[in-house]
């Protein structure tokens, strides 16, 4: 056989067997709807089926998950719905999400990790295989608990299927079942409360999924350092932390705050939800871990202090109730940053920019991140430090803010940029 009907008979070959497995996998390329049994535990808030999105590739095994951001809720009103700081999807996830242009998804392109092109934001992940993991639990990803709440209209109580971390253990679980286990690369990323949800479930994808390289970007739902027994003017999140601990069971029997540490006493401490950020380099030395916030972010801030202080809540202006919240945002940054002591955790934290208060690095474009004294022309950089897992992990903190407004140009530069040699 000649070299060149020996290359022609590979190609013929190379092609059937690749239109088979497409034509095996109609999914490809689309958004796949999952919806988990009742058998799994898994459950939206308001007991209804829980639904996630995949959408794979055949060319790689490579694979991101990202974890749905939105409010969250221990009362009755916010468990509702409806506000900016309130939970979301508190109706369940629809078949339909991914393509209903009013759900927070937008098709995918809430943020440019889950759309195959984003019209404003080229990554890396974006030719990877892709899931979606939804958020409609109230709890930041990490409860286990079913809870009553009655505070606003005691005659008729309200239900609340607090299963987020349930959710995400299922959503693992099924990936290990449908040929999405051991990926070449995992990559976990969440914003907002998927931040803080990615964080808390990195172990269990890790140890579910065993794939060969593994890292995490955590953006703009930060644990911080806030042991139990400190006080509010020592750590403000105090407050929040520990109401949500008794509201999403965390340390219940079945909680992940119990689990996580009685299968890795070392890496962390119980009595602070904090230590989770920096422990889980102690738990996986060979991975790399990223967080990103900005230092002037309004939403997650509020978040965390607005119901629990109430100078900041009876605030007389708007201006003076964002200046107090800034205050302690600032406070709890510092320690936390200071507490990544692992080498194979870093940090991206921007002063700010003029999408959503400043609250959110990777949501809709990398466009207004910058760190101009580091050289740095946005968050971008950050994240594929964190994905090629090359050289020291990046930590950028901005000490000179600059203008960070958001134009057009600062879009397509960085849609075009990996494009150019």
């Amino acid at each position: 056989m000649t070299l060149s009907s020996l290359i022609s008979t590979t190609l013929k070959a190379v092609s059937v067997s690749l239109l088979t497995s497409l034509a095996a996998h109609a999914a490809y390329f689309t958004w796949e709807m999952v919806e988990l049994p009742a058998s799994s535990g898994a459950s939206c808030g308001n007991g209804t089926p829980y639904r996630f999105f995949v959408n794979r590739t055949p060319f790689t095994t490579k694979t991101a998950v990202m974890f749905e951001g939105g409010g969250a809720c221990w009362e009755q009103g916010s468990c509702k719905g409806g506000g900016l700081l309130d939970a979301v999807n508190p109706d369940g996830i629809p078949a339909n999400y991914m393509s209903d242009w009013n759900r927070q998804a937008h098709w995918g392109i809430v943020t440019p990790f889950t759309a195959r092109v984003h019209p404003l934001q080229a990554v890396q992940t974006q030719s990877w295989n892709i899931v979606y993991l939804t958020y409609c639990t109230g709890d930041v990803h990490t409860g286990n608990k079913v809870a009553v709440y009655k505070d606003q209209d005691p005659s008729q109580p309200t239900t609340v299927h607090h299963r987020g971390a349930v959710n995400a253990k299922a959503v693992a679980r099924w990936m290990a079942a449908n040929k999405m286990n051991q990926p070449a690369q995992l990559f976990i990323t969440g914003f907002s409360a998927g931040g803080a949800g990615s964080t808390s479930l990195y172990p269990f994808f890790r140890e579910t999924l065993k794939p060969k390289k593994m890292g995490l970007l955590a953006d703009s739902g930060p644990l911080f350092d806030a042991p139990r027994t400190a006080t509010p003017a020592q750590a403000p999140s105090v407050l929040l932390h520990n109401k949500i601990r008794e509201a999403w069971g965390l340390d219940g029997p079945q909680g992940l705050v119990t689990e996580l540490i009685a299968k890795y006493p070392t890496a962390g401490d119980a009595n602070n939800l904090g230590s989770v950020t920096n422990g889980l380099g102690k738990i996986f030395p060979q991975d790399r871990f990223g967080y990103s916030l900005f230092q002037e972010d309004a939403v997650y801030s509020a978040f965390s202090y607005e119901k629990f202080y109430p100078e900041i809540a009876n605030a007389p202006t708007d201006a003076q109730r964002r200046a107090l919240l800034n205050v302690k945002w600032r406070q709890e940054i510092s320690p936390w940053l200071a507490g990544m002591t692992t080498s194979n955790t870093g940090y991206y934290v921007p002063n700010k920019r003029d999408i959503q208060d400043s609250h959110c690095a990777t949501i809709v474009t990398f466009g207004g991140t910058s760190i101009a004294e580091r050289n740095l022309r946005s968050v971008g950089t950050f994240v594929d430090n964190i994905i090629d897992g090359k050289g020291p992990v990046m930590r950028a903190y901005e000490h000179n803010p600059t203008s960070q407004r958001v134009y057009l140009s600062d879009m397509f530069a960085d849609l075009i940029a990996p494009l150019i040699p």
